[in-house]
């Protein structure tokens, strides 16, 4: 199953209306429970040590970007190896007149990634992008490279812990299912960074929403980009639904799941 081509459609489609990429960021952060679970973790670092410069490592249609901006004021770069998804963000920020706020097309397991960037951060953000990259070895040392002392580093990524091996095959363009808790703990300790916390999220409660939200709106747009216009139909129905194994797997931590948010610290 294709994932990318839908997301590039979804984005060209909202791409021409600054308000109609608002309201499908505000969208986002209501349907998708990984956008619970890294927002939250997002807040408790904030409240604890706070950030100011965030890189957003991966930011596809740059809905983190955006809630970083917005939320705490942080001066954020967006980074993304796509052209036309930064060119539409760049053109969203410049309209919203967010100068903290830019866009840069580059590859995070590139070797100048850090000259590319040209600046060291507080907070490295990176969700759904760990398990794309082949090389992650490469980005978790550019990571490192471009944290400050102290500065963290927050991943969502799939769990190869999960034992529905249906749902690891389901996105095609995966270099991997997923990282086990210890696996991930290894790597990021090599590149230089400091585990603080690794944490299940997609339990049994969560697993549930992906299919009802996630896993059967992208196999009928896998089948026809027409569907995009009766999936507001279908999430009256089926959000409502969903809503409480959301709150399920935000409110109690699964033993396992199909995902993992991990806590870094460049020490």
């Amino acid at each position: 199953m294709k994932y990318e081509p839908i997301k590039e459609r979804i984005s060209s489609i909202i791409g021409a209306s600054h308000a109609l990429r608002k309201l499908f960021y505000a969208v986002l952060g209501i349907v998708l429970l990984r956008a619970w679970h890294v927002k939250r973790e997002l807040r408790r670092i904030h409240r604890a040590d706070g950030f100011v410069d965030v890189l957003d490592a991966g930011c596809g249609l740059g809905q983190y970007s955006y809630y970083l901006v917005k939320k705490f004021g942080a001066n954020v770069v967006g980074v993304d190896v796509l052209r036309s998804e930064v060119d539409r963000c760049v053109r969203f920020a410049r309209a919203q007149r967010l100068g903290n706020l830019r866009f840069i097309e580059a590859d995070l397991s590139s070797e100048d990634l850090s000259h590319v960037v040209a600046q060291s951060f507080d907070l490295v953000v990176s969700v759904d992008v760990m398990e794309h990259i082949r090389d992650d070895n490469a980005v978790f040392r550019n990571f490192a490279a471009v944290l400050r002392e102290n500065g963290r580093v927050v991943i969502s990524t799939p769990s190869s812990n999960d034992a529905n091996e249906e749902e690891h095959s389901f996105i095609d363009e995966h270099f991997r299912s997923g990282y086990l808790p210890q696996e991930i703990k290894q790597k990021l300790e090599k590149a230089g960074l400091e585990v603080e916390k690794i944490t299940f999220t997609y339990g049994f409660g969560g697993s549930i929403y992906w299919k009802l939200i996630m896993k059967i709106p992208i196999t009928l747009l896998n089948k026809s980009m027409l569907f995009f216009f009766l999936l507001p139909f279908y999430y009256v129905v089926a959000f409502p639904i969903a809503l409480s194994f959301m709150a399920l797997d935000y409110f109690v931590p699964p033993k396992g799941g199909g995902g993992l948010l991990v806590v870094a610290r460049r020490m």
